[in-house]
């Protein structure tokens, strides 16, 4: 397993956990259990997500697609422009 990237927060853990897993990636969250030790524990670099070795050059390049989306015409909300409805 190789850890391939580290989520900013566990909500974004969670969706990127489950693109991953409905692309037939096997994908482990580390640290979901750490965030009940904030405070304690520092807030940078508890959550990661990691992939078997084989696997982690495709799950990049969907996590880099996942990042770099743009909303398409019509599907952002007029108050904000350019931000995703999900």
């Amino acid at each position: 397993m190789r850890r391939i990237y580290e989520p900013e927060n566990l909500l974004e853990a969670e969706m990127l956990l489950g693109m991953l897993a409905s692309e037939g990636i096997d994908v482990h969250l580390a640290g979901r259990h750490l965030l009940g030790g904030a405070g304690e524990l520092p807030l940078q670099g508890l959550l990661g997500l990691a992939v078997p070795d084989e696997q982690a050059e495709y799950a990049r390049q969907l996590i880099d697609a996942y990042n770099g989306a743009e909303p398409l015409a019509g599907d952002e909300p007029e108050t904000v422009p350019g931000t995703l409805i999900c």
